[in-house]
Parts: structure tokens; sequence; C-alpha cells
């Protein structure tokens, strides 16, 4: 089985999807999470009492055995693999194990104990807050498919047929992906779709631990204890979920200090230039906006944000007479005011990193659709889609502030222009997404 807390954050690149994951485990529940949790918590445990209650089991309850596969499966729930938001646990080995060796009827309740006494030990060590413990219930709906199939068809041991196996783990997959989807309805998160497409590596992962867990209930029908065998795994996968863990922890770090790099250039240029550095901010909200219309989302995403604050940084190299000439510039001058795109990509590359990424957007910020702009007279596609999305924006800021030799354009011109220049200047896609972002605003 695989926990994946479901997050309205599929526009974040990785570290900082991580750092949502990491934070929120520290952090008490939200009304809009406790409203989710009591009903999805709720509906898991009414559920799992009404089969408790009224399906009759295989074979009798064994407290001892019951007691070496809660420990069990809460031993392999402490060891998690973090990716985007969410997290992967191996509890699909001993759950399937569990579904041979014990009453089904009982399995989903046993499974959301394991789960509970799992989450203990960070709670104890106040890496969690008690509450949080509440969301194991809702965690524990996937048990709940499975545990159905197997009292329907009566299964008695694991050399049952291939097909009602394959049954049991897609009646595993409805139940756990419905629990989550009415979570994400529950707090207003994310669509069936996008939640879909989130889930997927967690189902592809617990269809490949299920063989193995097959095997340990194999090993069941010789020893009771059998299961006690995976152990050992579980503890070398958690040395290597530790090491992971500290290498994400890096890359949030990492990516920190890339942001706080484009930041401090962009105060630079503030500094050097009030109107320009204001004028940057402006163009990295509006980017921002334009590029959730366009879908983009991660290192795309955070590209763009990086490209529209640093697009102006290379003016730092251009002499400040020419950058705050009120009048026409000379051909002299306009040569030098172009080369500042490339003096961006050069600072740029210098700091390393995704900074070299941002730095291509910088190079291209000022190249045109019709291939008749600078520095490298790139046309259409060949423009970085980043690039794109800030030389409308910059165009769109430029044309609706106020500078001292000429009074703001109307939204509505300014708009008029952008398709002017659609197919021309700018890319017709990221004008129509930027009119739609300047027409709600």
């Amino acid at each position: 089985m695989t926990i994946y807390p479901g997050m309205s954050v599929e526009a974040l690149n990785e570290p900082d999807r991580l750092r949502v994951s990491y934070a929120r485990a520290t952090t008490g529940l939200a009304w809009s999470e406790k409203r989710a949790e009591l009903a999805v918590g709720g509906g898991f445990l009414l559920a799992a009492l009404a089969m408790l209650l009224t399906l009759s089991p295989e074979r009798h309850f064994d407290a001892r055995l019951a007691a070496i596969y809660v420990l069990a499966l809460a031993v392999a729930s402490v060891v998690r693999f973090d990716f985007g938001a969410g997290f992967t646990v191996p509890t699909q080995i001993v759950f399937v194990a569990m579904l041979f060796e014990l009453p089904v009827n009982a399995v989903p309740l046993l499974t959301a104990l394991a789960l509970a006494i799992g989450m203990a030990p960070e709670v104890l060590r106040g890496r969690t807050r008690p509450e949080r413990v509440f969301v194991t219930l809702g965690n524990s709906w996937f048990s709940l498919g499975p545990a159905l199939v197997f009292a329907a068809f009566h299964v008695g041991g694991p050399d049952a047929a291939v097909g009602v196996l394959l049954a049991a783990f897609a009646a595993q997959v409805a139940a756990d992906f419905f629990g989550n989807a009415m979570r994400e309805w529950l707090r207003d998160g994310i669509s069936l779709r996008d939640l879909a497409g989130e889930m997927v590596v967690v189902y592809l992962i617990d269809a490949a631990l299920s063989p193995i867990g097959l095997a340990v209930a194999f090993a069941g029908e010789q020893r009771d204890w059998a299961v006690l065998l995976v152990l050992p795994l579980f503890g070398l996968l958690a040395v290597f979920s530790r090491e992971r863990r500290a290498r994400l922890e890096q890359l949030i770090e990492l990516n920190d200090a890339y942001r706080g790099t484009a930041l401090v250039l962009g105060d630079v240029v503030e500094s050097d230039d009030a109107y320009t550095g204001e004028h940057c901010k402006g163009v990295v909200e509006l980017a921002l906006e334009v590029a959730d219309e366009l879908g983009l989302t991660g290192k795309s995403r955070r590209c763009t944000e990086f490209g529209a604050l640093l697009h102006d940084v290379g003016k730092l190299a251009v002499p400040k007479e020419i950058i705050n000439k009120p009048g026409r510039l000379d051909a002299r001058e306009w040569t030098v005011i172009k080369m500042h795109t490339i003096e961006g990509q050069r600072l740029l590359e210098r700091v390393g990193g995704m900074m070299r990424d941002v730095g291509l957007v910088v190079r291209s910020s000022h190249e045109r659709w019709d291939g008749t702009g600078y520095p490298d007279g790139l046309v259409g596609e060949e423009i970085p889609l980043g690039a794109r999305i800030v030389s409308a924006c910059d165009a769109f800021n430029a044309m609706t502030t106020t500078r001292s030799y000429r009074r703001a354009m109307p939204r509505d011109e300014a708009i008029a222009e952008l398709r002017r220049n659609a197919g021309t200047q700018f890319d017709p896609r990221v004008v129509d997404a930027l009119v739609k972002v300047a027409v709600g605003a």
C-alpha cells in the first residue's frame, strides 16, 4: 500500500512540493482537512466495522498471529520514500500476506491500527502532530477492496486463481482511489484527472511489490511467523530511505539558494535602476499567471519565473547614460543595449546549475516569433517557451506602465497592440493566454 497526501500543488516544482510535504506533517490540520478526514476516515471506520460484524471469516482469529502482522505492517509503514508532495511505503509486501493469513473481515481494522502504530514514533519525537494520526483511517481505504473480493470468492490460500488475485488488486486500487478522491473533493483539492495522474506511479509500485507479498504468503503457509523474515529487508530499505531523504533536503536547500541568488540579483537590478526593478517584478507576476494558464509546471514554470525576474539583469553591464537616456537611441547605443541579453546569460552561466536554463530564457527574451529579434534570430518554437512568455509579458507591462516620457497605455489598447503583433513579434498562443489573464485581472 502507498500513502499519498493529495495536495493542490501540481504547479510547484519538485523541491517546493517536498517542502510543502515536509512542513505539512509538523502543522495541525486545517478546517478543510479536518472536514475531509472526518468524512473519509469516518466512512472507512463504518465500512470496516460493518465488514467485521457481517462477513463470515474463512479462518479463526489468532491474536498472536495478528500481533505479528500488525507489527510487521507498522514497521513497513515507517520506511518512507518521498516523491513530489507524497510518499510511498512498502507495506504491500506485508498486506498481501496478511489477507491470506488472517480473517479478511478483520484485516481493514488491523491495517488502520498498524498504520497508526507506525506513526507513533514520529508523534513521540514531535515530528508529526498527534491529530494527524487520524489520517491513517482515510489512508486505510485501500484495504477494504481486496478484503471484500477475498470474502466474496472464499479465498483460502495463496494458490488462488490468478483472476481472483488480479480482481483483488483492482479492488484495492479502486477503493484507494475512491478514498483519495473523496478527500480531495471535500478539501477542494486537485481534480480527478490530476489525482489519477499523480497516483499512477503509486499503483505501479504496489503492483511491483505484490508478488513479493504473495511469496511471503506461501512461506506463511509453512511457518506463520515467516512474515518476520522480511523485517531485515525493511531495515535495508530504511537506510536507503534516510539517504534519499537527506539528498532531497539538500535539493531543497539548493533550490532555496538558487531562488535567493535570483532575488539578490533582482534587488541589484532594482537598486541600479528603480524602474527596471519594479518593471521586472510586474513581469514576474504576469508571467506566472500566463504560465499557469498554459499549464506549465515544475522546472518550466520555475525557469519562466526566474527568467521574468532576471530578463533585464544584463543591463547591469550597460552604461547608465544609455539605460536612462530619455530620447531615441542612436545606432551605437542600440548595439550596446542589445548586448544585455547575452550579458545576462553570461552572468547566470557563472552561477551554474538551474540558472543555466534560466540564462537561456534571458538570452532569448527579445527574440521575435517571425525571426527578426535578437541576439540569435530564432524563429517560432525555436524560442524557449519561457522566453516567449517573458517577451509578451514584458511588452504588455511596459505598455501599461507610466514612464517619465510617456503615460501608460489603456489596457484595452495594449491588448489590441498584442493581438496586432501576434504571429510576428509574439507567439499567438502566449498572446491568447495573456489576454485571458489581463481581461480577468
